[in-house]
């Protein structure tokens, strides 16, 4: 058989693959991306192959040289990984070796399995992502924070920064903007938890493993592991090979993050709107028609909002992907890189943009006061001023909802009804009753740990960034 005289597998087949399916079958296309990892983990098989006896310390010499040449090739010529016959990254370095190296290219498989090799690439690949992406999370919460300490700087004196929090998209009561900014802040920091966390279970060391029953080779999978950077071999060989959890759990990690990014984005669309006109949107990050002239549309949102979908749809198809498959590897295992991939470049390109979004756009802080001011959002301060003096709370839920009803048919704000009106719905009421429900008293009543009381939202705002300032200087200590 000529035609697949090069393949690795090819020894006891006669006829050639079918052309067609010979080309849907390579993951070359996609799995190139793996060149790096697959390079290290080369590397670190090599060391120990030599170790072992399998290579001479002149072919490990050739080995680890060819191994940089390719390294260097694929830097230099983006062609490089162009191959019509190389069926993945693993047969494509093993013929870029053995064109190097000699036969001490071939022997760098000895006792090892494309199996292993997967595993391994793959681990090494969502390594390194959950610690890029940990790092742009830092950098979309500390655009949040500065934006909260902007925002907590217009809070000197009588004129805090405040705005409109809403419940069923509906008014509900004034907070301090930083409160509001800081919200998103802690679910971008719970996900870069959750990537970390990940991290911490990708990273077992497969290599050694084999096909499925562990090598046929003495070699030290613990010096393997130590190598590349991993804590410790992977346990059992059948799972070495077999295990994506990994991958589900990073994926899963980026579609619940997406879930955060659409809903940070969603609301910046609504604020952005004229009828709400809270946000002023940054032009470098918005398009315009080619119909309407006045237009400023904010698609960088929107397409923060459309890739979480395109997450979501990954997360489920590795989970249907894995769902009925039999120990250990399985061909359908190549199906689970791409969605890796793709959620990954996703992810990094929409941090990145919700980064540079947030250090950009401007608020509108007099409409927001004006917003907070508006709409009865003081009406549970009006039923805290009862209780003050003594009255239940549900009674005086009661009477405030009676309250509202009547500056509806009025026309006019609790704060504005004159002091007959107020007799009529208890004799509480006292010339005090208005300025309870100015909106800086009303914000000053949430004194209470996590609350809208500008103390509290600048306890988080220094809880935020000091840890952020720990998280980077972790990072920076393991780099």
């Amino acid at each position: 058989m000529s035609g697949d005289a090069k393949k690795m597998w090819s020894g006891r087949f006669r006829k050639p693959l079918d052309p067609e399916f010979e080309q849907w079958q390579r993951s070359l296309p996609f799995d190139r991306r793996l060149l790096a990892e697959e390079l290290e983990a080369s590397a670190a098989y090599a060391d120990a192959l030599a170790s072992a006896g399998v290579l001479t310390r002149e072919e490990l010499a050739a080995v680890r040289d060819g191994l940089k040449q390719i390294s260097t090739a694929a830097a230099r010529d983006p062609k490089f990984l162009d191959d019509h016959e190389a069926e993945d990254i693993h047969d494509f370095v093993e013929r870029r070796l053995v064109e190097r190296a000699g036969d001490a290219g071939y022997k760098l498989h000895s006792g090892r399995s494309r199996n292993e090799q997967i595993a391994t690439d793959l681990r090494l690949y969502v390594r390194k992502q959950c610690d890029t992406l940990g790092d742009l999370l830092l950098d979309v919460c500390s655009a949040l924070a500065q934006q909260a300490e902007k925002a907590g700087a217009q809070a000197a004196g009588d004129s805090p920064a405040v705005m409109p929090a809403y419940t069923h998209l509906q008014p509900a009561e004034p907070v301090l903007v930083a409160h509001w900014l800081l919200a998103y802040a802690q679910m971008f920091l719970r996900d870069r938890e959750r990537l970390a966390d990940c991290r911490q279970r990708a990273n077992l060391c497969p290599l050694g493993s084999g096909a499925i029953a562990g090598t046929p080779l003495a070699l030290d999978r613990e010096k393997m592991a130590k190598a590349l950077g991993f804590d410790a071999p992977t346990p059992n060989s059948i799972d070495a090979t077999s295990d994506r959890d990994f991958a589900l759990e990073f994926v899963q990690a980026l579609a619940l993050l997406f879930v955060h990014l659409s809903r940070w984005a969603e609301e910046f669309i609504l604020f952005a709107t004229p009828a709400y006109g809270f946000v002023r949107l940054p032009e470098e990050f918005s398009t315009g028609s080619s119909a309407m002239p006045q237009k400023q549309n904010p698609d960088a949102l929107e397409l923060i909002r459309a890739k979480s979908a395109r997450v979501l749809g990954n997360a489920t198809a590795l989970l249907a992907t894995m769902k009925g498959l039999p120990l250990a590897y399985n061909k359908d295992m190549q199906e689970t890189q791409q969605p890796v991939f793709d959620s990954a470049d996703q992810a990094t390109l929409a941090l990145r943009t919700a980064a540079g979004f947030m250090r950009a756009v401007e608020f509108d802080l007099a409409r927001l006061r004006a917003a907070a001011s508006a709409g009865g959002m003081n009406a549970l301060a009006a039923a805290m001023y009862l209780v003050d003096k003594g009255v239940p709370f549900r009674k005086a839920h009661e009477r405030v909802g009676q309250m509202v009803r009547a500056c509806l048919d009025k026309g006019c704000r609790l704060e504005d009804l004159a002091a007959a009106d107020l007799s009529a719905f208890g004799p509480e009421f006292g010339d005090d009753f208005a300025a309870a429900l100015k909106v800086e008293a009303v914000i000053a009543l949430h004194d209470v740990a996590g609350g809208t009381h500008p103390r509290r939202v600048e306890e988080q705002l220094k809880a935020i960034k000091r840890l952020i300032a720990e998280a980077r200087s972790e990072a920076h200590a393991y780099a």
